[in-house]
């Protein structure tokens, strides 16, 4: 029996999709892209996100069987060839089912000579094992390379957590609310939720949940933002009327934190990306948060920044290396030769970001790494080269001391990867 047409164009949704992010364009831009034109569906999600997830160790079973790449304009069939596999190997689908369905769901694509080399390419991959060295792991070479030096007792467990779903964890607006009256909220709305053990504004869901849907949001009593992210403003501290710099600052989850944590200290936000910056003014309207938003014209490693201010956030440009779970794209398009630029960059920002920190005033540096060049290495060495520079150490009850700072891996207490470094400028 055919299969319905509609089934099929969901595939061919999805394997759009696909072929954008093989392309090399982000995922979630793509799936925004879809939900715009078209009523969001949970099948095209699911083969979207978990398709581009297990992408690497997909792409090391049909590349020997493929004679040449695709072409940019093919992508799509390749798009679906990874679909029928992902169906067969991770949802449970029997392969002549997946075959069968990937098969038909060219003619969705408008590209029904395709059939037959995705037929014969998809039932060889169904039967091939991935040759590359570490296709198992499902991450690129180099990253398993570079995990397994710096991390010789957790790299497995790293892998394993990057390929989990991420769970959905709201921080709660506790001027407002006590999280123990909002976990009630989201009891009394049928919704499974527990109190993250380590940042204490973080609400964890049991499970998915449509986010404008869920009790407060709309009138910004919660956001969503991982529990690793929510200890950015706790660490920083800002205390009464101080100026509070958020460099690097959109999206805007740690812009409102900051806001609301010192609603009488004065926030200025910058970043160099207007639409994200506008993003981030929405997000401030809906926390009810006053702050200075500056959508900077120039870059910020390159140029100084006027003014100074007691507390600096510095969230910076990173191989985002610790929330694949959450963006399972960066497996695909993060190569090793992007390390080396941004190392410069987070230099040249601790450096000239320094100069805007006034004597006696605090500096947090951030990244959702999980590699020590861009993380302890890098605070290392500015340390060496700023004489007046200290670092103010903290601990956690989870995570792990570094040299300099403090570094989570995915998966502790179930946060992301994410590293601090609270740095002092001494008089």
């Amino acid at each position: 029996m055919a299969k319905p047409r509609h089934a099929l164009v969901l595939r061919a949704r999805s394997a759009r999709i696909i072929a954008q992010v093989l392309a090399g364009r982000a995922l979630d831009p793509a799936l925004d892209e879809d939900r715009a034109r078209h009523a969001r569906h949970g099948l095209v999600e699911e083969l979207a996100i978990g398709t581009v997830r297990y992408a690497p160790r997909l792409l090391a079973r049909t590349a020997p069987l493929l004679k040449h790449p695709f072409r940019k304009a093919d992508l799509d069939l390749q798009a679906l060839i990874l679909i029928g596999l992902y169906q067969a190997s991770f949802m449970g689908t029997p392969a002549p089912v997946a075959v069968s369905e990937a098969v038909s769901a060219a003619d969705a694509l408008g590209k029904p000579w395709g059939k037959g080399a995705l037929n014969a390419v998809l039932r060889a991959a169904l039967a091939a094992e991935a040759h590359a060295p570490y296709a198992g792991y499902n991450h690129p070479d180099w990253f398993v390379d570079r995990l397994k030096a710096a991390w010789p007792e957790a790299w497995r467990a790293v892998l394993i957590e990057n390929d989990e779903r991420a769970p959905l964890t709201l921080r709660v607006d506790t001027r407002r609310i006590a999280r123990t009256d909002y976990l009630e909220e989201l009891a009394q709305a049928g919704i499974g939720a527990y109190a993250h053990p380590v940042a204490d504004t973080a609400v964890v869901l049991a499970q998915g949940a449509q986010v404008p849907g869920l009790p407060g949001f709309r009138e910004g009593l919660v956001s969503v933002q991982d529990a690793a992210a929510q200890l950015a403003a706790p660490l920083l501290a800002p205390a009464l009327r101080d100026a509070v710099l958020d460099a690097c600052a959109a999206p805007g989850g740690k812009t409102g934190h900051l806001a609301q944590s010192a609603p009488e200290a004065f926030v200025t936000a910058v970043d160099s990306d207007p639409a994200r910056m506008a993003r981030l003014a929405e997000t401030l309207a809906r926390l009810g948060c006053d702050a200075r938003v500056r959508t900077l014209t120039h870059d910020l490693a390159e140029h100084p920044l006027e003014g100074h201010f007691q507390r600096i956030l510095l969230d910076a440009p990173c191989s985002a290396t610790g929330v694949i779970r959450r963006h399972p794209d960066i497996k695909l398009h993060r190569r090793a030769a992007d390390l080396p630029p941004l190392r410069t960059v987070q230099a040249r920002l601790l450096d000239r970001l320094w100069q805007n920190l006034t004597p006696g005033g605090t500096m947090l540096y951030a990244t959702c790494s999980v590699l020590p060049e861009e993380n302890e290495e890098q605070v290392t060495d500015f340390l060496a080269r700023t004489p007046d520079a200290r670092e103010h150490g903290f601990r956690f009850a989870v995570g792990h001391a570094r040299r300099a700072g403090w570094q989570f891996l995915p998966g502790d207490a179930g946060m992301d990867g994410f590293y601090y470094a609270r740095l002092v400028r001494h008089t």
